[in-house]
């Protein structure tokens, strides 16, 4: 049974790397990047009808779910992870697409869009503001609710350690500490899937440094690209009743990056296109059908 319904389930030695992603539907193409600390699994109740119209592709990222899972930190930077999907693309015969993310997956595809911005024809970004300005104008408000940041960065074995003795105990926290979630508005095939990944040693090791890079890595990269706007359309969501919507004007904080985008709150916390998929994916259908 494929992982989400109407796409079949593949994988490719990309970088070196082996990657599992999903892919249906006939269309312009559109790639879908999951976040922390999901998989591709994610995209199941949104995906199908986005098929209707496009051609939808959804990997794991590196490091998540069924993809390699590398072992070095600056393996995990936005930079590196964007490098997969962007090499799946190609291998795939989309040589520009549409590029839709959420949480990590939106930070991995904003770094994507700058640093190949011909080859990106819209940006969605979902439940994030910019990470330079979430790390460099950190509030009490947001370090309280995003612990887990600084948490998951710290020197190697420590999270790895702790998290082990009882991973879905901490995973699980995450899935439910975001803003107005419970399990059952999970999809059970999803939770096992996560769950899969999230017990493996090795996924809690990337995971830890894909947060150690974002202080380490991606913070730096990002002051060098202050100055600069992606000029694609775009389009901003976020959960109506998250963690980011009660710290943030979200949409106001996308201003200086980017030039010409929307943005609009759904119902639902952080992990709003598991609570609302429908509504997410008419949302997703609107903007990308301009």
């Amino acid at each position: 049974m494929s992982l989400i319904p109407t796409l079949g389930d593949h994988s490719r030695v990309l970088n070196g790397r082996r990657i599992a992603y999903a892919c249906g539907g006939d269309g312009p193409p559109v790639l879908l990047l999951h976040g922390f600390p999901q998989t591709r699994a994610m995209w199941r109740g949104v995906a199908p009808a986005l098929a209707r119209h496009f051609t939808v592709v959804a990997p794991d990222l590196r490091g998540y779910g069924d993809s390699d899972k590398p072992g070095e930190m600056a393996d995990m930077s936005f930079r590196n992870m964007a490098a997969d999907p962007a090499a799946l693309m190609t291998a795939l015969g989309h040589d520009r697409f549409h590029l839709v993310g959420h949480d990590r997956g939106a930070r991995t595809a904003h770094r994507l869009a700058l640093d190949m911005p011909d080859r990106v024809a819209s940006l969605t970004v979902m439940d994030i503001v910019p990470t330079h300005l979430l790390l460099d104008r950190l509030t009490q408000r947001v370090a309280r609710d995003y612990y887990h940041w600084f948490f998951l960065a710290q020197p190697a074995p420590f999270p790895e350690t702790l998290i082990g003795h009882d991973p879905d105990l901490f995973f699980e926290r995450c899935l439910l500490g975001w803003g107005k979630a419970d399990l059952s508005q999970f999809h059970p095939q999803a939770l096992t899937h996560y769950r899969t990944s999230w017990r493996q040693p090795a996924a809690i090791r990337a995971m830890c440094n894909d947060y150690r890079a974002a202080l380490e890595i991606d913070f730096h990269d990002d002051a060098a690209d202050l100055d600069r706007r992606i000029t694609c359309p775009a389009l901003v969501l976020f959960g109506a009743e998250g963690v980011m919507a009660a710290a943030y004007d979200v949409g106001a904080t996308w201003a200086d990056r980017l030039a010409d985008y929307e943005w609009a709150a759904l119902p639902g916390g952080h992990f709003f296109p598991d609570q609302s998929p429908s509504k997410t994916a008419e949302a997703l259908i609107r903007f990308l059908k301009r």
